[in-house]
């Protein structure tokens, strides 16, 4: 079975001086302002595709993590991933760096480090984005 999740994306005007929205379809959750001072300055109120790209990464990796832990037979109190995508206008994407922490009784520090690191490879976001660079740049246990 497959599953289509759809989004929009509307612009008027010129890159430097236009603006749009993005909407989520799919979930009927919203839409939201988008414009280049945002992605290329930084947000100003409005969201940008690399905000939004972090979002789906953050989601998707704490979704495999919770599989790989139950392929273990573990079970995560809390898994918190914050996904910082990097944008360079004239080069774009240039790197997503991952950061979780998580509350995973049965697992200690050192196979926690090892197990996030191989999770990145499983998540379907980050397969998608081989393009670019994705690092995990923290990994903590509470």
């Amino acid at each position: 079975m497959s599953v289509v999740s759809t989004a929009q994306a509307t612009w008027s005007g010129t890159l430097k001086d236009g603006s749009g929205s993005t909407s989520l379809i799919s979930s009927g959750l919203g839409t939201f302002a988008t414009n280049w001072k945002a992605r290329a300055e930084g947000a100003d109120g409005n969201t940008t595709p690399e905000e939004l790209l972090g979002a789906a990464h953050a989601a998707c990796y704490s979704m495999a993590m919770s599989n790989g832990l139950a392929e273990q037979g573990l079970v995560a109190t809390r898994i918190d991933v914050k996904a910082d995508v990097t944008f360079v206008p004239g080069e774009g994407i240039t790197g997503v760096a991952l950061t979780v922490v998580a509350e995973i009784p049965g697992m200690d520090q050192a196979d926690f480090a090892t197990f996030a690191e191989a999770v990145k490879g499983d998540c379907p976001v980050s397969k998608a984005l081989t393009g670019t660079s994705v690092t995990l740049t923290s990994a903590a246990l509470l």
